[in-house]
């Protein structure tokens, strides 16, 4: 089944080129030319990613950001015109998964759509072993996490994150080690990201486990899940 693509941008110039492009690579694109009709067309065509425009009319992207979080199925590419890290840290908050600043390079556009599209690639159903023994675990064969038997709603990014931490407890990671490691070494959206997604994830896993991802003050963050009462 080919990846569907929804391309939400008011410049029809924009939405189609860039859908003629995705088309070109094997997806199966639909367009949108306001917010309104993005979450109209989230519904009825159920795209896996999302490229989306923040300046709109009706509804801008950040609002349509904010109705789509917590939709583990769908990923969200932010396109903005502005370069102030003030927006994109905004953007991240709300859910997206990653943004671009317009005026961009299609094959740039391409190549992370197709990195968040892999990364979304069907979570099979829980393993129902790894809920009943409890815990702080994540399965990234499942792409799957869990605290005490719940199965965590995380974005592909917070997923990744929390396993990277995970994969070595009480070994402390600098922000930037984080940054490489989860969002890759061109990414430019600075280390102010890696703490949003840290916040984000606490609040997610909540008591006791919040307190397994903890800062080291001046350095970064390490996972010690002994610090929430577990062995894990």
């Amino acid at each position: 089944m080919q990846t569907r693509v929804l391309v939400v941008d008011d410049e029809k110039s924009i939405a189609s080129a860039v859908a003629y492009a995705l088309g070109r690579e094997g997806y199966e694109v639909q367009t949108a030319q306001d917010g309104e009709e993005a979450l109209a067309k989230v519904e009825s065509f159920r795209p896996r990613v999302v490229v989306l425009d923040v300046m709109m009319p009706k509804l801008n992207g950040y609002e349509v950001c904010r109705r789509l979080d917590g939709r583990e199925d769908i990923g969200i590419i932010l396109l903005t015109v502005k370069n102030d890290i003030v927006d994109k840290v905004v953007g991240l908050e709300l859910g997206a998964d990653d943004y671009m600043t317009k005026p961009f390079e299609i094959r740039e556009l391409l190549a992370r759509v197709k990195a968040l599209a892999r990364r979304l690639e069907r979570i099979p159903e829980a393993a129902q072993e790894a809920a009943a023994e409890g815990g702080l675990r994540v399965l990234p064969e499942r792409r799957a996490a869990y605290a005490d038997g719940r199965q965590l709603d995380l974005t592909p990014k917070e997923f990744d994150l929390l396993a990277a931490l995970l994969h070595h407890p009480e070994r402390v990671y600098t922000r930037e080690e984080l940054l490489d490691l989860v969002w890759g070494m061109d990414y430019a959206g600075g280390t102010r990201t890696v703490d949003i997604h840290i916040q984000r994830l606490r609040k997610k896993l909540g008591e006791p486990w919040q307190a397994a991802l903890q800062t080291v003050y001046g350095i970064g963050y390490k996972a010690s899940p002994s610090a929430a009462g577990g062995s894990d």
